[in-house]
């Protein structure tokens, strides 16, 4: 699904987010409109990404928050 996002310099951008398992674990891809892609996963109630990314913390806060409440609250995903 796309969802926007307001990263930290104020602007708006859209974003789409697939989930998918990887092993046991629940993860979700992060689609940016310019090709670049994260691959984020929640541990307890900290959002983590792989090392390859390079996402701001306030950017990977922001994805993490727009998954739990627009994801997982609303459609029953869980872990």
């Amino acid at each position: 699904m796309h969802y926007r996002i307001k990263f930290a310099d104020g602007t708006t951008h859209l974003v789409q987010i697939t989930a998918a398992l990887f092993k046991k674990w629940k993860v979700w891809k992060v689609e940016f409109a310019d090709g670049k892609a994260a691959m984020l996963l929640k541990s307890g109630n900290e959002w983590l990404q792989r090392n390859e990314d390079i996402l701001d913390a306030y950017l990977l806060n922001a994805l993490g928050k727009l998954i739990d409440d627009a994801i997982i609250s609303k459609k029953g995903l869980s872990f």
